[in-house]
């Protein structure tokens, strides 16, 4: 998932790390409010006669496909062509063929350990049962770091689009305005049920696609087929910088592999949903690209390429339709987000190393409602106050070090769980986790240094966040057993 380019505040690396700090305050006061939720787990029919409110399965293939694709098509496909195109020129459709070739190395990784799990947590979930508690709170911070980001900046880049239309609610006032209907109302529908949230992302998908699909179907007929090199190879540098972008560009898929414990029959749905979304965004990304290449001249320096490229064609109304699809894109995209986000603090806490209150289920409506209202908290102060710049730059390095991980946790737990049922399984071995390791790595080492200082003080938040999390845990725990002697 991309972020478009657009107005936004960028704010100085204290600001990142003065959020990251509230946001471990919040956390830790919500870990002193009841040592009840801190030292007991969720009552179950075996300790208390009771049976504590549960998730319900409500979300089907289709549901989880449309979460995976919602992920991937952000508003960043609206302004992407132009930046392949002035990296790769005439062969910037190669590109993306080289890009989905490397990330399906890495989705099929995501699609072997998620059908061996029925729980919640995608990422979190398999690196704690390949590598431990410490490990897994490090990707688990970092993938919700990552979903906190992608919340805001998409907000932002909502209110920008909709200015088009409505410029009172591009900034200022108007802009909080639409940033909290947007954010509370998409956090609202999550909270009341899985199944509004999953209905909305359904809905918003397929109405974020077709104007995609006018663009790609009805340009196909005025394309120059002259503006093409397909066959020639660029250069290895130009091309390593338009994968590095375009891989980012198919990230998001593993928004699906997080609410497993709402979805029906998880092991077997979840490889299908990955691997068929990324086929088919995949197929809509080279598609876009040729019709953009084709149709739009002086493609490389349009900042608005695809909506250009549609008054080429379809004339004023074409751009208004495709502006209309980058606000429906990045509403959808933010539905999807809201949905998984709570759900990745509600496996942290329900792992035991966050505080078990977010990890409540609301016995009326089967949703985490409380990490629903902390995460849609963290995302609206975060995108009203445009304090989010350099979680983006984070959220880059978190893809990469959560997909890395996930690769490697494969074969640790083929051999740590060699009788667990696996609906798909990675052929060729160990080839392919190990390749998509390697990937990963290749990507990181192109990351710039003010990525890497952002990275690192984000890694290193997350072993103030255990530590913090483990030492008032034990403190509460000491306390409790002083209190029960005699």
């Amino acid at each position: 998932m991309q972020i478009a380019k657009g107005p936004f505040t960028v704010s100085p690396i204290y600001n990142l790390h003065f959020s990251i700090l509230n946001f471990q305050f919040s956390l830790r006061s919500l870990a002193s409010s009841s040592k009840r939720l801190l030292n007991n787990r969720r009552p179950t029919a075996s300790f208390t006669g009771t049976t504590a409110p549960r998730f319900i399965r409500a979300v089907g293939l289709f549901g989880l496909i449309a979460i995976a694709v919602n992920g991937v098509i952000g508003s960043g496909i609206f302004v992407l062509p132009a930046t392949v195109a002035s990296l790769l020129g005439p062969a910037s459709p190669a590109a993306y063929i080289v890009a989905a070739l490397l990330i399906a190395l890495i989705v099929l990784c995501f699609a072997e350990a998620g059908s061996m799990f029925d729980r919640s947590g995608g990422p979190y979930l398999y690196a704690r049962e390949a590598f431990g508690s410490f490990i897994g709170l490090e990707v688990g911070w970092m993938f919700l770091l990552s979903r906190l980001a992608a919340t805001s900046a998409i907000a932002n880049a909502f209110t920008a689009y909709l200015g088009y239309f409505w410029p009172a609610l591009g900034n200022g006032t108007g802009r909080a305005i639409a940033q909290t209907v947007l954010l509370w109302g998409l956090a609202w529908l999550n909270l009341v049920g899985v199944k509004y949230g999953s209905w909305t992302v359904n809905v918003l998908t397929v109405v974020k696609i077709l104007p995609l699909l006018l663009f790609v179907f009805v340009g196909f007929f005025f394309v120059d087929g002259t503006r093409y090199q397909i066959l020639v190879l660029p250069d290895v540098g130009p091309l390593r910088q338009a994968a590095l972008a375009l891989i980012f560009a198919f990230g998001g898929f593993e928004n699906a592999s997080v609410p497993t414990e709402e979805v029906k029959n998880p092991t077997r749905n979840l490889p299908i949903a990955l691997i068929a979304s990324i086929a088919a965004t995949a197929l809509l990304y080279i598609a876009i690209q040729i019709v953009a290449l084709g149709t739009l001249p002086g493609l490389s320096n349009d900042s608005t390429p695809l909506a250009s490229a549609a008054r080429m064609f379809l004339g004023p109304a074409g751009a208004a339709i495709i502006t209309v699809g980058a606000v429906l894109s990045t509403l959808g995209s933010d539905s999807a987000v809201i949905l998984v986000g709570p759900r990745i603090l509600y496996a942290l806490a329900e792992g035991g190393q966050l505080p078990r209150m977010l990890a409540r289920v609301h016995p009326r409506y089967r949703t985490p409602h409380v990490a629903v209202i902390v995460f849609a908290l963290a995302a609206w102060v975060i995108a009203l106050f445009g304090n989010f710049a350099q979680l983006v730059t984070v959220s880059a390095i978190a893809r990469l070090l959560f997909s890395a991980t996930t690769c490697l946790a494969v074969p640790v737990l083929r051999r740590k769980m060699p009788d667990a049922p696996r609906a798909f399984r990675v052929p060729g071995g160990v080839v392919i986790p190990a390749f998509a390791v390697v990937i990963s790595i290749w990507l990181l080492m192109g990351v710039s240094r003010d990525q890497a200082i952002a990275g690192a003080i984000a890694l290193l938040a997350g072993v103030v966040l255990y530590v913090i999390f483990r030492r008032t845990t034990r403190n509460l725990n000491h306390t409790d057993k002083a209190a029960e002697k005699p």
